[in-house]
């Protein structure tokens, strides 16, 4: 049938099976790439006889058009699937492809230090009793300052050690907004809620603004936590520790507190553990002390309870916020922060494993 002669439905179908059973004769029977390339214009090209069959549908019914097409449709998919089978199979034939010989292995990837490092710690705390808390990182400057006793003046609230985002703000009297330095203000946003007793550790990335070294990053990450319950001091605090140490350093570690401050911890302490690297007979690592600093803590200032709506006459806690940055470095002897940013997947393959 031609183009512009009466459509039979009938004429049709008839010629789309002499079309399919010709062009699938042709392809099978082409002796090289140029006569299966001829073959395939002839019956799938553009204006090909497929097309022209596909063309005359035009002057049919709405029923015998859809058939019609539909039929067309196949034809036109399993003569394409036969060209391909066709092009694959001697794409295989010219390349001598051994089946029996096993695949490329794909390298797995595998978590960062710093990743593994923060489950840990959450394993271990889980361990103990405590719960697992998130806030945002984008904070106000009440949460990260006024309501953890920070007055204005302080040092840490200096442009220069802060980042600060008030180009945020719609207004003046807008809260001035900041990235947190620390994820303390989790520990009000947790009070303020009302539920106690509280056990949780809060981990997260956390800003400030350090020149970057070997020991310090404008970016790091760290664990705050929060223990606020009746009766609670700072024998439980070192207890807490003492088998967070053991846990993380090996059974032989153990732990010291000693006085410190910080404006949101009365008293504030720092607390060392025991260097792992010379069992306390002094190494570079230590500084021939014997005792390596991890953390600063304290019980929560009675005016940051009374703030978050605490009874500081019946409840006591105590929060404490390490590095996971300085941790990792302690726990794997690794002498520069720079490393777990630098994505040398040699550093990264290497640490704890």
């Amino acid at each position: 049938m031609t183009e512009g002669s009466p459509a039979d439905p009938a004429a049709l179908e008839r010629r789309l099976a002499e079309i399919e059973r010709d062009a699938a004769a042709a392809l099978q029977g082409a002796s090289s790439p140029d006569a299966k390339q001829e073959a395939r214009y002839r019956y799938l090209g553009r204006k090909g006889e497929l097309s022209q069959v596909l063309r005359s549908v035009a002057g049919l019914s709405e029923a015998d058009r859809r058939r019609i097409g539909a039929l067309g449709n196949q034809v036109k998919e399993r003569l394409e699937a036969l060209v391909d089978a066709g092009e694959t199979g001697a794409a295989v034939a010219t390349q001598a492809l051994d089946p029996t010989l096993p695949g490329i292995p794909i390298p797995l990837g595998t978590l960062h230090p710093l990743t593994r490092m923060t489950d840990e710690v959450c394993r271990i705390f889980r361990s103990l009793g405590f719960g697992v808390a998130d806030g945002p990182e984008i904070e106000t400057a009440e949460y990260n300052f006024d309501r953890l006793n920070t007055k204005e003046g302080h040092p840490s609230r200096d442009p220069r050690d802060t980042f600060y985002i008030s180009q945020l703000r719609a207004s003046a009297s807008d809260p001035v907004l900041l990235l947190r330095t620390h994820t303390s203000p989790v520990q009000i946003r947790t009070l303020l809620q009302g539920r106690l007793p509280v056990r949780i550790i809060v981990p997260g990335r956390v800003f400030r603004r350090d020149q970057v070294d070997a020991t310090h990053s404008p970016v790091f990450h760290q664990v705050e936590g929060l223990y606020v319950d009746e009766g609670v001091s700072l024998a439980h605090l070192k207890g807490v520790f003492a088998s967070f140490a053991r846990q993380a350093f090996g059974a032989s570690a153990t732990v010291r507190l000693r006085p410190s401050y910080f404006p949101f911890t009365e008293p504030s302490v720092e607390l060392d553990v025991s260097c792992v690297f010379c069992a306390q007979r002094g190494c570079s690592i230590c500084k021939q002390e014997g005792w390596i600093e991890l953390l600063g803590a304290g019980m929560v200032h009675p005016n940051v309870l009374a703030g978050a709506g605490v009874d500081a006459a019946r409840y006591t806690g105590f929060a404490f916020g390490m590095g996971i940055e300085r941790l990792t470095m302690l726990r794997y002897g690794i002498n520069e922060i720079r490393h777990f940013y630098e994505n040398d997947i040699r550093f990264l393959k290497s640490v704890g494993r």
